[in-house]
This record gives C-alpha cells, sequence and structure tokens, in this order.
C-alpha cells in the first residue's frame, strides 16, 4: 500500500493559479503511473490527469487540457498538478491516486484502476 499526502490547495480568484504536490511514501515510487481526480460538491469523481510509470506518456481530461500540466519527481517521490487560468468550475476536492499495475506507458483514466489514495486538498475558485 502507498500513503499519498497531498498538499498545495486553496482558494484563488478566476485566471489565478495553483500547484498542487503529492507526496507518496515508499521507495518504488517510480513504478506506479499516477492520477489526479476531483470530486465537485454533489458531483461524481472525476479524472483530471494521469503520469504514466516512467512520465513519458500524459493524459488530461478535456476541460483541463491546456491548462493544466502533470508531472513528476522520482527521486522525490512527489507528483505535481500545475494549474493555470483557473476557472470557477475547477472548485473541488482534488486527489492523487497511484495505479500500481499499469504498464509501463499507460495511463489509466477511470478511478477503479487505482489502488491507493490520498485525502485530497481543497481548491476553490472565485469569480
Amino acid at each position: 500500500q502507498v500513503q499519498l499526502v497531498e498538499s498545495g490547495g486553496g482558494l484563488v480568484q478566476a485566471g489565478g493559479s495553483l500547484r498542487l504536490s503529492c507526496a507518496a511514501s515508499g521507495r518504488t515510487f517510480s513504478n506506479y503511473a499516477m492520477g489526479w481526480f476531483r470530486q465537485a460538491a454533489g458531483k461524481e469523481r472525476e479524472f483530471v490527469s494521469g503520469i504514466s510509470r516512467n512520465g513519458v506518456r500524459t493524459n488530461y481530461a478535456g476541460s483541463v487540457k491546456g491548462r493544466f500540466t502533470i508531472f513528476r519527481d522520482n527521486a522525490k517521490n512527489t507528483v505535481y498538478l500545475q494549474m493555470i487560468s483557473l476557472k470557477p468550475e475547477d472548485t473541488a476536492v482534488y486527489y492523487c491516486a497511484a495505479d500500481r499495475f499499469s504498464p509501463t506507458a499507460v495511463v489509466h483514466t477511470t478511478s477503479r484502476e487505482y489502488d491507493d489514495w490520498g485525502q485530497g486538498t481543497q481548491v476553490t475558485v472565485s469569480s
């Protein structure tokens, strides 16, 4: 099991930026694909972005493509989500997740493929 701790959420005005971080425990972080999901109040959890084990492949939801960037630092056991041009509809609790069994260059987009989850960090974008 992997322990994941998110940080970096907060309150920001529309058009602003935030960088979320997710620190993972253990010594095999580079073996995991990582993903970011979000859940807005009253809505289902949705995929935001993911990155493959080797960092070569990334995937984004259409609603964030061009505004969000996912990247990882395997030496620091951390995955990041850089968010720019934030919109009120980006308001949600953001979760990072580890996919411990993905093939090397695969990024899954469904939550059932992910094995371990963080507690989440709140992002609120005011208009």
